[in-house]
Order: structure tokens, then C-alpha cells, then sequence
């Protein structure tokens, strides 16, 4: 799509048309494939929560490349000219060309959020590892992964949010850097993902989890490909669990610090987003036969409860 020139009111009229029609394609796509991100997202002023979709939508695309059905039949020097192509056209967007309805939303939010591109190329760098390994054998590097998929999007999405002014004067006891706190939340996310998809996951081949974990706690990869709910297989998703609530605490002193219109929607999001994890020991860690999902009336409970956190740092 091109938005043309504004040199007229009509020209500039039918562009901001179409501007506003493609940030309602992203709010519909975010609202159907990330119903508790979309949720902590409505709590935003209305031009944040456009850029908030945009990003997301982007996100999207790029894990596509890896994970559409589409993707999984193509060979992996395809994939990786897939990659190099939405690299290049990812360097487009911060040049300012428009070419369509993403790019088109993209330099919007980059010309009201201005930011760096190297998150956004980090992910892209994520996706590649996907292109060659399908195992992890240390957390330390599972965690550049998770850094390069999902901590990205804490630093993608931070200029958005917004801190508050008070956090320039703070004592510098009381103030982390609020990119490790941004960064600590993606990667908890993502910790979640994969605690949550690790059945779907090894239906593709791939095992996240590290195996020094596997190893520690005398389970197999077999075990694993075979769905295997044992005792080992508790007390290994019980010591992952309890790793990724520790980054999602990490995350929480940096979310005390956001602008004050995105201190609820975060910890919203956070809250919710953690409670997968609650729902996964509910579920007695049979993830390979139960997907661990938030329920909509536990969602709703949680709202004020969380609005209520984000008013005291």
C-alpha cells in the first residue's frame, strides 16, 4: 500500500484513512493470537496501544518465517532467504519507505516512538537459531535465544510505554535499568512459552528444554518425545517454573518505573501471563495432553487487583 503525498488535504486525508485501516488489521490480528497481551494492550492510551500492535504484528511476521505450517515444509536455505529478505526489508522500514500495511504502521509508531533497530534485527538473529539447532545443552544458551525472540520485544516496546519522570531523580539505589527490566520480562514470556508448547514443540523436533536440566533430573529426550508424566518429569517442571517466576520478579521493580498510563497495563499483562504457569501445576504438569491456558473470568478478577499494584511502586 502507498499512503502517497500530503501535499493536498484530500491526499492527506485518504492517507491517514488508510493509515487508520491498517492499524485496525494489526489490533484485529493481536486481539486473535494474543488474547492476554491484546487485554493488558486496551489499558493503554489509544496512540500507544496502535504501536503496541504494530510491534506485535511485526513480531509476528518475523516468527512466522520459523513457525507457520508453510514454514515447516521449506527447506532450511529457503527459510534462511526468507530471513535475509525480511532483514533487508526491516531496514527499509527504518528508513522510512512505506510499502505496504505493516510498513505503513511501522514507521507511524517509529516516527512517534523513535528507537533503535537493533532489537528488531537481534530477533531476526533468534529466528536463524531456529534454522540450525533444535537443542539446548545449558540454560546460558537457551537464555540468548529467549534474550533474541522475546526479551527484544521488552526493548521494542519500552520506548512505547514510556518511564515516569520521577525515575531521573530517584536515588540510584531505588532505580534499575529499566532495559534489563524489559529484557527480564520477554524472556520470562518466553520461559513460559516454552513451558507451555513443550508438547507442541516436540511435535516439530524441538526440545527448549536445556539438557543439563534433563540430565539433573534423570529424564530422557525419549522420555520427553514420548510424553512421559512421571515423577521426574513433575520435579523438572517444577524447578522450570520456578526459574521463570524468578525472571518475571526480575522484570518487576523495572515495570514500577513505566509512565503512569502503562504501569497497569504491564503489570496486567505480567500478572496474567505468569498465572500460566499457576495453571500448568494445576493441570499436575501434563503439558503433552493439556494446553495451560488464563480463564476470561480470572482475567477480568485479576484487572483491578493488578490496577491497584500499579499505583504504588
Amino acid at each position: 500500500m502507498t499512503f502517497g503525498s500530503l501535499d493536498s488535504p484530500i491526499a492527506g486525508n485518504q492517507a491517514e484513512a488508510n493509515l487508520e485501516k491498517a492499524y485496525k488489521i494489526c489490533q484485529k490480528e493481536t486481539a486473535q493470537w494474543a488474547k492476554t497481551f491484546y487485554l493488558g494492550t486496551m489499558l493503554l492510551p489509544p496512540l500507544k496501544r496502535r504501536a503496541i500492535w504494530a510491534i506485535y504484528v511485526w513480531c509476528r511476521r518475523t516468527d512466522e518465517l520459523m513457525d507457520s505450517p508453510e514454514a515447516q515444509k521449506c527447506p532450511v536455505g529457503e527459510l534462511a532467504e526468507k530471513l535475509d529478505k525480511w532483514e533487508e526489508f526491516t531496514k527499509t522500514i527504518f528508513e522510512g519507505n512505506v510499502v505496504d500495511d505493516l510498513s505503513a504502521v511501522m514507521v507511524d509508531t517509529l516516527e512517534r516512538f523513535p528507537q533503535s533497530i537493533k532489537p528488531f534485527l537481534d530477533m531476526i538473529e533468534g529466528q536463524r537459531m531456529d534454522l540450525y539447532r533444535d537443542r539446548y545443552d545449558t540454560f546460558e544458551e537457551l537464555e540468548l535465544y529467549c534474550y533474541r525472540v522475546a526479551g527484544t520485544v521488552g526493548l521494542m516496546t519500552q520506548g512505547v510505554m514510556g518511564l515516569d519522570p520521577a525515575y531521573t531523580t530517584a536515588p540510584w539505589s531505588n532505580s534499575p535499568d529499566p532495559s534489563d527490566a524489559a529484557i527480564a520480562l520477554g524472556i520470562a514470556n518466553q520461559l513460559t512459552n516454552i513451558l507451555r508448547d513443550v508438547g507442541e514443540d516436540r511435535g516439530r523436533g524441538r526440545i527448549y528444554l536445556p539438557k543439563e536440566d534433563l540430565d539433573r533430573f534423570n529424564y530422557s529426550e525419549e522420555d520427553l518425545m514420548a510424553g512421559k508424566v512421571n515423577h521426574e518429569w513433575k520435579a523438572l517442571m517444577a524447578f522450570q517454573l520456578s526459574r521463570a517466576r524468578d525472571w518475571f520478579m526480575r522484570s518487576e521493580a523495572g515495570v514500577r518505573w513505566l509512565s503512569a498510563d502503562a504501569r497497569w497495563p504491564v503489570w496486567t499483562s505480567l500478572r496474567l501471563y505468569r498465572g500460566i504457569l499457576d495453571s500448568i501445576e494445576r493441570l499436575d504438569y501434563d503439558v503433552f495432553n493439556n494446553r495451560a491456558y488464563v480463564n476470561g473470568w480470572a482475567k477480568l478478577l485479576d484487572l483491578p487487583l493488578s490496577y491497584l499494584i500499579s499505583q504504588y511502586r
